[in-house]
């Protein structure tokens, strides 16, 4: 099975593509990076960036599954309802592409990768370059975040798919 995993924002997407992996592996890298936007670009712009971005990923690879981070409630309203917005056309772009998606807390992710919820940026780079048998961590961390939301599918195997 491969998944395209994902770590949603309006600046920076994350993204990691993962396949079945060999004998004591969870998975095999495939592909990771990010999906960046123009910080002086207006919301819409930014938006279309990011689902053109989506639709290649999606075309390219060819994925089995989408899995994505779940919006992570901070104490700024604006920046939720932003993070919405960007999350909102990442699933349009996996439905479009008839790809199953499933959303994932980030406590689980975190969770499922290190062993609790409340694991920082660098532990989870680490952990995901271990569970693939990489030298280094994925880098930026955006993109190893990405990895790990695949890694966390392809673990727990959930069946909530968004409809």
């Amino acid at each position: 099975m491969t998944v395209l995993g994902i770590d949603p924002g309006t600046a920076t997407v994350g993204y990691g593509v993962v396949g079945p992996g060999g004998p004591g592996r969870v998975g095999r890298l495939i592909e990771c990076g990010v999906i960046r936007t123009s910080p002086r670009a207006a919301l819409p712009q930014r938006l279309r960036s990011i689902h053109e971005g989506m639709l290649d990923l999606l075309a390219r690879h060819e994925p089995d599954a989408m899995a994505v981070e779940d919006i992570f409630y901070g104490s700024n309203a604006r920046t939720t309802a932003v993070l919405g917005h960007a999350r909102g056309v990442i699933l349009l772009a996996g439905a479009s592409a008839g790809v199953p998606v499933f959303e994932y807390p980030p406590a689980m992710v975190k969770k499922a990768i290190v062993g609790r919820g409340s694991a920082l940026k660098p532990q989870i780079g680490f952990m995901v370059a271990k569970l693939l048998g990489l030298k280094t961590a994925p880098t930026p961390a955006d993109a190893a975040d990405g990895v790990a939301v695949a890694l966390t599918h392809l673990m727990r195997g959930s069946k909530r798919a968004s409809r």
